[in-house]
This record gives structure tokens, sequence and C-alpha cells, in this order.
């Protein structure tokens, strides 16, 4: 990896002039950075700029992460996904809180003992926030250095992160390690792009990068074909009572785990009104929707129609359209049944 000696140069220089104004960067605090970083896996930049800004102004520092109700933080994530992340940052809070005297610990190995911090994370508010030389490698690094290097090896295995991450720690600048390793993010996610053809006319590396010289940008970074994912089909009971709609927690683990949801479950022909002890004369189709998940693809259909009382199983909650709007954090999974329920309670 002879080209990653030559890199730190031509990108710091590109980096300094064309990173984008972030609000992380403007106050690169540990407790910034790290919210930042958690909020980005999975996720655009452009999604997270505003749950950035209403995350912090409920939760502005680690004792106030780890005090914040449950179903408060959950509905600031509502809507970003991948809600483990929003819980292991609670958990990490509480850490720092008890381990640490509230304290955001300065150490690569403190940082990395948090819960949800892999190394990437741990790298990264490492080396932004206490400047220390240590490579941040998650996709976008790892694919510059592949298509810069010419490296055919397969950007998903342990190997190769590894591999990448002792080269980058030998060239990572002592001087402005941080700088280095939001480089290498920022020219994956705007210029060395993952899908479609590469701005290699705009890229600092066009000199250096071995796949930009051999014509080989399509073919690198090589990466694994996923696996396909489980298919269920889901049927959905959107259940009223005048105005308000029946909502359930999900369970404490797995899939989602205890947010709220539309009381749904597998299409297997049972009658779950009647498991649930419960009778909605009229019930109609409402409608269809699909989700993905990282694993699953949820196909389901809606049913809905008016509750014979308001007695519903335990678990269960009565939410009308302010409550919905506020309080409780419906995830995106069934956003393609909100236009049914917003016309039964009024918008909200």
């Amino acid at each position: 990896m002879n080209e990653l000696r030559q890199l730190p140069i031509p990108l710091l220089s590109w980096y300094r002039e064309n990173a984008r104004a972030l609000p992380w960067r403007s106050a690169p605090t540990p407790y910034h950075v790290w919210i930042s970083e958690i909020m980005l896996q999975q996720t655009r930049v452009a999604a997270v700029l505003d749950y950035y800004r209403r995350f912090l102004e409920a939760a502005p520092t680690v004792d106030a992460l780890a005090d914040l109700p449950t179903d408060q933080l959950m509905k600031l994530w509502q809507g970003l996904g991948y809600y483990s992340r929003a819980r292991n940052l609670q958990k990490a809070a509480k850490q720092i809180t008890e381990r640490h005297g509230g304290v955001f610990p300065n150490t690569y190995e403190d940082i990395r003992a948090l819960a949800g911090v892999g190394d990437y994370t741990a790298g990264a508010v490492a080396s932004i926030a206490f400047r220390l030389p240590i490579p941040a490698v998650d996709g976008n690094v790892l694919r510059v250095t592949a298509r810069v290097t010419g490296d055919t090896g397969d950007i998903t295995t342990t190997a190769m992160k590894k591999k990448v991450t002792a080269a980058l720690g030998k060239v990572i600048p002592l001087d402005a390690p941080g700088d280095f390793n939001q480089a290498l993010m920022e020219l994956g996610a705007t210029v060395c792009l993952p899908n479609g053809a590469p701005l290699c006319e705009k890229c600092p590396a066009a000199r250096l990068c071995r796949a930009f010289r051999e014509g080989r940008t399509g073919e690198l970074p090589v990466k694994a074909a996923k696996k396909a994912r489980r298919v269920e089909e889901r049927t959905v009971y959107l259940l009223f009572q005048g105005d308000r709609v029946a909502l359930r927690r999900r369970p404490e683990r797995g899939l989602l785990a205890e947010l709220w949801e539309y009381p749904n479950e597998l299409a297997d022909g049972s009658d779950w009104l009647s498991r649930w002890g419960l009778s909605a004369p009229g019930l109609e189709r409402a409608g269809t929707g699909k989700h993905i998940f990282s694993h699953i693809e949820w196909h389901m259909t809606a049913l809905a129609g008016e509750l014979d009382g308001p007695e519903v199983p335990e678990g269960w909650v009565w939410a009308d359209r302010r409550e919905l709007r506020d309080t409780y954090a419906v995830p995106n999974a069934f956003q393609s049944f909100a236009q049914v329920v917003a016309d039964r309670l009024g918008h909200f």
C-alpha cells in the first residue's frame, strides 16, 4: 500500500478547502462527536442534521442523556432507524456516569469499552476529539483505500479491515489525525462514490490512485454479495376507538425493541382478534406496505376497523393524534399506514 504514504498532504489540503460545514465539526467535543458518529451509522448526513439538533436540545450532556426517559429517547430517534443505537447511547451514557464520573473517557480503550462503540467509532472519537493518531475505518475509508491501492481483497472481511487499519496507522499524521480520518470519510462520501461512477476529476488522490490509472474504478472495491433477506408476510391491525388508535409495545429484545407499533402478526390464517379477546365487526382492508430491514423484508397488509369496546390487552395503549405526534415512537416500518391513521384521527 505504498500509495497511502503519499496521500496525507494532498488529502488534507483538499479537505480543508472542501469539507462540508457540519455542526459537530464546528464544536468537536467528545460528546458531540460521539453522538454524531452513532447517528451517522447507516444514515446519510442530510437525514441526521435535524435529529442531531433536536437530540442535543433534549440531552445536551452525558448526564442528561443518562436520565432521559425511554419513551422520550425513542421519540427523539423516531425515523432514524436501527433503534438499538439509541438504546446503546443511553447505556454508554450511564457507563460514563458510573465509571468515569460523568466525564467522557479520553483513551481509545475506554471509549471502545462503551456500549455500542466499535473500532470505527472509537477511532473517530479518539482522533477527532482527543487528537489521538488512531485510524477510523468505515465503509467509505475501505472503498477509498481499496481504489487508491488497487487492492482486490473483499472489504466485507475482518482481515481486510485489519489490513487497512494497520496500513493507515503507519501514515496518519500525528499533528492532524482527526482531520485525516474525516478527510478520508468525506472523500468517500462526496467524491469516491459507492454507487455510480466516482468523481475522479475532483479527487485529490487521482494521480496516486491505481484504480483510476488502470481503469478499474468500476471493479473496486471487491465486496461479497449479501445473503438474501427473509420475507415475512404480515397483517397489521389498525384498531380505533373514536379518535384513538391502539398501539402495543414491542418486546425488550429483538427487532425494533421497546418501540410502539400497530399490532401485527404473521399472516398465517389465525384469527388474531379472537386470540387477543377483541372484536371489530366490519374490519376492512386498508392498504399494503413493505419495509426492508438488514436481514428481513416485511410485506404488510393492513386491516382497519372500530373496536367494540375500550379494553385492550396488557401492554397496549390508546393514542390520540397528539400522543402519536409527541409521545409514542412508531417506527418508519409502518409509514405506509400513517395516512390511513391520520385520516381517521385527523392530521397530526
